[in-house]
C-alpha cells in the first residue's frame, strides 16, 4: 500500500490547523514536517513550536525531517512536542547509532534521508535497524523543484536492499512528487510519498489534489 505524506512546507501556516485537518480527512497517512536551519540546506523554517501546536489537531503520526546541521540538538524538543518520527540526514551524522538509541528510549521511530549526490549505499548498513529511508529526489532547502530523472534508479537500487534487509522499512521519497512523478517513484520501489506544493498548492485545493493521488495510485 502507497502511503501519503502531505508536507505542511508549502501550507498557507494561517490556516495550518485547517489544512492538516483537511487532509486528513481526505486520506493522507501522516504529516510531514520539513525543519530547515539554514546552514544544512540555504532556508529557514520551521521549530518544534508547529508540531506542539498541531498535536492536538490531528491524529496522524507527525513525521520530522530534520534538514539541519547538528539535529542532537533538537532532538528532545521535538519529541516533547509530540513528533512521532524524527528523521535526520547522513551527510551530518555518519554513525546514527546514539541518536537512533534517544529516539527510540522515548518510543517512536527513526528514520534516515540522503540528498541526490549521496552515494545510495551509504545507507545499506542501517536498513535493518531502522523505520523509514527517504530518498530525496530534489537536492532539499526550497519546495516546489522538480523531480531528478536520476531519482528512478536510485529508488529502486534502495529498494532491492530494504527487500532482502528490512521489509518494514519505508521507502520514502520527497522533492517534485505529483501527479506525473508519483506513478514512477512508486513503480521504482516507493512506499510513502511526501507531496507539498502539489497538495497544497493544488488549484482545486488540498482534498481534491489527495483524490487525485489516490486516484493514480
Amino acid at each position: 500500500m502507497v502511503r501519503m505524506a502531505p508536507s505542511i512546507l508549502a501550507a498557507d501556516f494561517s490556516r495550518l490547523g485547517e489544512l492538516v485537518t483537511t487532509v486528513e480527512h481526505a486520506g493522507a497517512d501522516r504529516i510531514h514536517i520539513d525543519v530547515m536551519d539554514g546552514h544544512f540546506v540555504p532556508n529557514l523554517s520551521m521549530g518544534s513550536v508547529v508540531v506542539k501546536g498541531l498535536r492536538p489537531i490531528t491524529k496522524l503520526p507527525l513525521e520530522v525531517h530534520l534538514m539541519v546541521t547538528n539535529p542532537e540538538v533538537f532532538l528532545d524538543g521535538f519529541l516533547d512536542a509530540g513528533a512521532d518520527t524524527l528523521i535526520v540526514h547522513l551527510e551530518v551524522v555518519p554513525d546514527p547509532t546514539a541518536l537512533m538509541a534517544r529516539v527510540r528510549a522515548r518510543g517512536k521511530k527513526f528514520g534516515l534521508a540522503f540528498n541526490p549526490d549521496c552515494a545510495v549505499n551509504r545507507i545499506f548498513q542501517y536498513l535493518s535497524d531502522i523505520d523509514v529511508a527517504l530518498c530525496m529526489t530534489v537536492f532539499p532547502g526550497f519546495g516546489g523543484q522538480a523531480f531528478l530523472p536520476s531519482s528512478t534508479s536510485r529508488i529502486a537500487e534502495l529498494r532491492r536492499e530494504i527487500d532482502g534487509l528490512n521489509p518494514m522499512c519505508d521507502l520514502e521519497v520527497d522533492g517534485g512528487i505529483d501527479l506525473n512523478t508519483a506513478p514512477v517513484a512508486v513503480a521504482a520501489g516507493a512506499n510513502v510519498l511526501v507531496a507539498g506544493s502539489a497538495i497544497f498548492g493544488a488549484s482545486g485545493g488540498p482534498a481534491a489534489a489527495m483524490a487525485g493521488f489516490r486516484d493514480i495510485l
